[in-house]
């Protein structure tokens, strides 16, 4: 890969252990990728048990990367301790019998008394709420499968005797067999479906053909989905204008120009998770926290990760620390010498900006002035259900898928995302494009979520153990340089932003912060998803959120008294934030030069590895 300038670190990463405990392999250095003893898309030869891993990875392509051992021992457990507890069964059986007798007495009165229910969806489920599906026969479909969708459930759990996480397994895949045989999923069992073909003469099953069609030729061709061509990164998305000031194998250190006569002279930095491109918080202008933040007056940076490829199998998680987080705040020290740093984490990347913001608390850097962690998990005994795909056998499949290819694919991760919320990502989309030829209009967000990247085998491998199979950094067994590092020892103020409805990094497990730094830490809990409530522009009125801030020698309070205690806001949180920086940073002066002197010959922003 051809570099066009490098900018030295102050230190260079030590030898660390590699994810196979056999082998012991070099961390990178800078100035090359790392990995290259090993030739693109070929394992080291002197990993173990080759043949193994090689069948292990063969068999992940049926499995979706699953593991079959894991899951057959989760069902194990659940049976055998089923079986073994008779009072358990006769409950079992008699929920049965109870539900059926109210189905059968309901279903008698069914086209007299309208509407009529015996159980209703859960709250985030919206396939049976249209008015279409209280008629009979179709109220009788819809309520024999809620009823056999809770009958399942309660038999999955409250066995004595299982583990916790072999039961969540038996749950949800037991939930996801029940999902594809929704009567929503099926023409002849979905009113809406059937009413669309009276009006339309059955023209929505053509275009549904047509889309089907459509999604398949993209699919083979590996091209972007339908619509999303309006969508271009450097025009439509990621198109507030800067400059690229800094680069090395990992990153793209981008400065946004001001758009204010002065700023604030505390820059902010901006660390994004490396599973999506950097844009998340860049996308149309109207949706745009970066632009949003220049146009309060502040000079931001964001960091762009390079896409790894085969060659960089051996990037390790501390790679990302050092070529990340360290790298850009060294950068950034070069262009504004002496000020301290706002420094904003998001998902992923706050998860790495809180490691980083430890080590730099043991060994005395003073270079942040505050931490923002949007929807970023520092303890990880309740990450959600992510956590069904994390135990030491799941772990050891994809390590093994991983190590043949040397990262981890992105239609892997997006598969395992869209697993958790199947009704919206995967039977809802396809009830609506196929069986009513609907599909839906493109937005940015859609767009920004289609363009994945890959994660390196060992990274992925590292995060996977130290961080959600063994809480090390919660537990205090985190090392950083050889050297343990502990989130006590923050005492930079925090603002923390957990979202409502996130199912990736639940709000209650954001909110274990409180009780692991000694700082004062402004917690918001705002509506929406893990991407839809950070996006969150003061234009759309729709947005609410709660917030409370806790004195680091304030007594700790739980996530539901907290509920209860802090107050309601109606509006985006973007306004909330930016006052919180304002008052811990210095009145406005005139803006920083762009970059810390020579930038020729690096592009302005986006960028370059935002294309990769």
């Amino acid at each position: 890969m051809s570099v066009v300038k490098i900018f030295p670190r102050a230190e260079e990463p030590p030898q660390v252990l590699s994810a196979d405990p056999a082998a012991e392999v070099p961390a990178s250095t800078a100035g090359r990728s790392v990995g290259t003893q090993a030739a693109a898309g070929s394992p080291p030869a002197s990993e173990p048990y080759v043949l193994d891993r090689a069948f292990h990875a063969m068999l992940a392509r049926f499995t979706g990367g699953i593991s079959p051992v894991a899951l057959s021992l989760a069902w194990l457990d659940w049976s055998a301790h089923l079986a073994a507890a008779p009072q358990r069964q006769m409950e079992i059986s008699r929920n049965v019998v109870r539900d059926a007798g109210r189905f059968l007495e309901a279903a008698a009165h069914a086209m007299t008394r309208k509407p009529w229910s015996v159980i209703e969806p859960q709250e985030r489920d919206r396939r049976f709420t249209d008015r279409q599906w209280e008629a009979a026969p179709f109220n009788l479909l819809a309520q024999a499968f809620l009823l056999t969708e809770r009958w399942w459930h309660d038999a999955a759990t409250g066995v004595r005797g299982v583990s916790h996480a072999n039961e969540a397994i038996v749950e949800f895949s037991m939930r996801q067999m029940l999902d594809m045989l929704a009567p929503s999923n099926f023409a002849a069992t979905n009113p809406q479906v059937l009413e669309k073909a009276f009006q339309s003469g059955g023209e929505n099953f053509v275009f549904g053909w047509q889309n089907w069609c459509s999604d398949l030729m993209r699919l083979l061709s590996l091209s972007k989905p339908a619509g999303e061509d309006q969508f271009v990164v450097g025009k439509t998305l990621a198109a507030t204008p800067g400059k690229v000031v800094y680069r090395n194998d990992l990153i793209e250190l981008i400065q946004y120009h001001p758009t204010t006569a002065q700023v604030r002279p505390e820059p902010v930095l901006i660390v994004p998770a490396w599973i999506m491109k950097y844009y998340i918080l860049d996308l149309s202008p109207q949706n745009s926290l970066v632009e949003y933040l220049t146009g309060q007056g502040f000079t931001v940076f964001a960091i762009s990760w390079r896409n790894p490829n085969a060659e960089d199998r051996d990037l390790a998680f501390d790679d990302y620390r050092k070529l990340g987080v360290m790298a850009a705040l060294d950068m950034i020290g070069r262009i504004l010498p002496g000020e301290r740093i706002h420094a904003l984490g998001y998902c992923l990347g706050g998860t790495l900006l809180s490691i980083a913001a430890a080590a730099m608390a043991r060994d005395g850097d003073s270079r942040l002035g505050t931490i923002t962690l949007l929807a970023a998990q520092t303890d990880f005994t309740e990450a959600g259900e992510l956590t069904l795909f994390i135990n030491e056998s799941q772990v050891a499949f994809l390590e093994d898928m991983m190590w043949q290819r040397g990262y981890l694919d992105t239609a892997q991760m997006a598969g395992a995302f869209a697993l958790l919320r199947s009704n919206d990502l995967i039977w809802s989309r396809l009830s609506r494009d196929y069986l009513m030829g609907e599909a839906a209009a493109p937005n940015d967000l859609m767009a920004w979520n289609a363009d994945a990247t890959r994660l390196p085998y060992r990274m992925h491998s590292e995060y996977l153990r130290k961080l959600f199979l063994d809480n090390d950094l919660a537990a205090g067994r985190y090392r950083v340089e050889g050297r343990g590092v502990s989130l006590s020892d923050i005492h930079t103020p925090m603002f923390v932003v957990g979202t409502l409805a996130d199912h990736v990094a639940p709000w209650r497990s954001v909110h274990k912060i409180h009780y692991q730094v000694d700082a004062d830490v402004t917690f918001l809990l705002t509506s929406g998803g893990h991407n839809a409530g950070i996006v969150a522009p003061p234009a759309e009125s729709w947005h609410s959120y709660q917030i409370k801030t806790k004195a680091a020698d304030a007594p700790y309070v739980g996530p539901e008294e907290w509920l209860k205690l802090a107050p309601q806001v109606e509006g985006s949180w973007w306004p909330e934030w930016t006052q919180w920086l304002a008052a811990r940073s210095g009145a406005p002066r005139d803006p920083p030069s762009m970059g810390a002197g020579d930038v020729d010959g690096l592009p302005d922003a986006p960028g370059d590895y935002v294309h990769t």
